[in-house]
């Protein structure tokens, strides 16, 4: 793999599915809420998939009940409440991020990150993960007006980090990162290792190129 992204000064990671497995927690919030209905629990595999979309994802596959249902906005918000409890219980960097973020920092590239998980779940998590400590920008669902796939959260993150859009490079497993980076005038990278489901074809993303884990990255950009 060539060096695509030697002039990059600063890389911005997506969260979940990127730089964390929070699959764990999420899927036992649903089965939660399940075991408080009289359902048995569903197994991590039938979430992992759809953690990416969050509520709108992981809710159809637990209780059946889509974003255009009369109860979704009650069961969004119990879900909510019920995750928030289990924050830190069982998320961690995917393999190989630890490690990655040390290089990058060893290489004197800032780094940061732009979710879409609003403020309320993103700080706690980032604040409780070693690996975070020196995150230079923190970019939430409701950080700016609009969440990805508008290219606004991804122009606050450079703006903080006091560089231009195209300095830097943005890294995410989902079709919104890829949409959003390109419209904020990034250069793109989709974690094929993240939570995509089988359904996607992620060679239509607009990406500029793939990793199949946390580590390829530094070959991209030039610092393995």
């Amino acid at each position: 793999m060539t060096a695509l992204f030697q002039n990059t000064k600063a890389v911005l990671f997506d969260l979940d599915g990127t730089l964390i497995d929070s699959a764990t927690e999420l899927a036992h919030a649903v089965n939660r809420m399940r075991s408080i209905r009289g359902l048995p629990p569903l197994p991590l595999e039938a979430y992992r998939p759809y953690v990416g979309s969050g509520a709108r994802g992981l809710l159809p596959i637990g209780l059946g009940v889509g974003h255009e249902d009369s109860e979704f906005s009650a069961l969004r918000e119990e879900f909510f409440d019920t995750y928030e409890a289990c924050i830190g219980e069982a998320t961690i960097p995917f393999d190989g991020v630890a490690l990655l973020l040390q290089k990058i920092e060893l290489a004197q590239l800032r780094w940061g990150i732009v979710t879409n998980k609003v403020e309320r779940f993103a700080i706690p998590i980032v604040e409780k993960t070693a690996a975070f400590r020196n995150c230079s920008a923190l970019i939430g669902g409701d950080t700016t007006p609009y969440s990805k796939p508008k290219p606004e959260p991804l122009l606050e993150a450079a703006t903080r980090l006091h560089i231009t859009a195209s300095e830097c490079i943005y890294v995410g497993d989902d079709v919104r990162d890829m949409v959003a980076g390109r419209a904020a005038g990034m250069k793109t990278v989709t974690a094929l290792y993240g939570y995509i489901s089988p359904s996607e074809n992620t060679q239509n993303w607009p990406a500029d190129a793939y990793i199949e884990s946390p580590l390829q990255l530094t070959q991209l950009l030039g610092i393995d």
